[in-house]
């Protein structure tokens, strides 16, 4: 079985800094680090892999230097690496960002074998969108589970998958069919480390470069800025809060009385939810 994993290189969030003028993220000086969700969706894919046999391949679009990313995945048990570089991809918003991928990974289909499963993590750090998955899985037409935990069953014979899909009101058990898409949350698996065979792979191993061209992408103006509707009207930081934090003494008073004192003081500070108060 052959299972595709879209990753992305994204600044470390603790030191993210916007362009005053373009609204966009500056990433130069700022350290890259694989989105963390996508961690979870390389484990999962690699656990497959592991349960079932077949390969897994990593796919990202980004600068030269999102190699790097490339290459810790395979230190983590990746059996190959793509990435997507072009200058015609800079500036690229969710739609545009999808196009490129979808058709990248209808070349991986072509040269490698169709993937029965590709992976995405549920969202970027730096984008929060959570919209390319599900418009990679719309673009190539494949059933996609969105905000998945866990994966219960897999069979690949019959391709039949059965996940477990966080929702708001609690967890979703969804049966499905392959090929399909999923975006991965965490996992609550334990992530793991890769082994030293593996590192030593990754350093010499050759990661797979393909262009615009390379990639069979035929429709430049659906690329990059050109190919990217969306606009950054403002971004700004929110505004501290003027409210403080207060703290209750709770030396030796009784659970109970700690309760509600903080009952009291909630509705001290929220008179309006003094008329939905039931007596106790």
């Amino acid at each position: 079985m052959h299972i595709v994993v879209c990753i992305k290189q994204v600044p470390d969030s603790t030191q993210i800094r916007v362009h005053p003028v373009t609204n966009t993220i500056m990433r130069q000086g700022v350290p890259a680090i694989i989105n963390p969700y996508d961690l979870h969706a390389i484990e999962e894919a690699l656990r497959l892999r592991d349960q079932l046999g077949g390969t897994v391949t990593a796919l990202t679009m980004g600068p030269p230097m999102a190699e790097d990313s490339l290459r810790k995945t395979i230190t983590l048990g990746v059996d190959r690496a793509v990435l997507l570089t072009d200058r015609q991809f800079a500036g690229s918003d969710t739609l545009a960002t999808t196009y490129a991928l979808a058709t990248a990974i209808q070349k991986i289909g072509q040269t490698w074998g169709s993937p029965g499963l590709v992976f995405t993590g549920k969202q970027t750090i730096d984008g929060d969108t959570a919209q390319v998955g599900p418009g990679i899985a719309k673009r190539l037409g494949l059933t996609q589970l969105t905000y998945v935990s866990r994966i219960r069953e897999l069979d690949k014979t019959t391709r039949h998958l059965v996940v477990e899909r966080r929702a708001e009101g609690g967890v979703q058990v969804l049966s499905s069919r392959m090929p399909a898409l999923i975006t991965m949350l965490e996992s609550g698996r334990e992530l793991r480390r890769g082994t030293m065979a593996n590192a030593l792979r990754a350093a010499r191993a050759e990661i797979v470069r393909w262009s615009a061209a390379d990639a069979g992408i035929a429709e430049a103006g659906k690329c990059g800025l050109r190919g990217s509707p969306t606009i950054v009207k403002n971004v700004f930081a929110p505004s501290p809060r003027a409210n403080k934090a207060k703290q209750l003494a709770v030396d030796n008073a009784a659970l109970g009385d700690v309760a509600q004192a903080l009952i009291d003081e909630i509705f001290a500070r929220q008179g309006a939810l003094t008329a939905d108060r039931r007596p106790s």
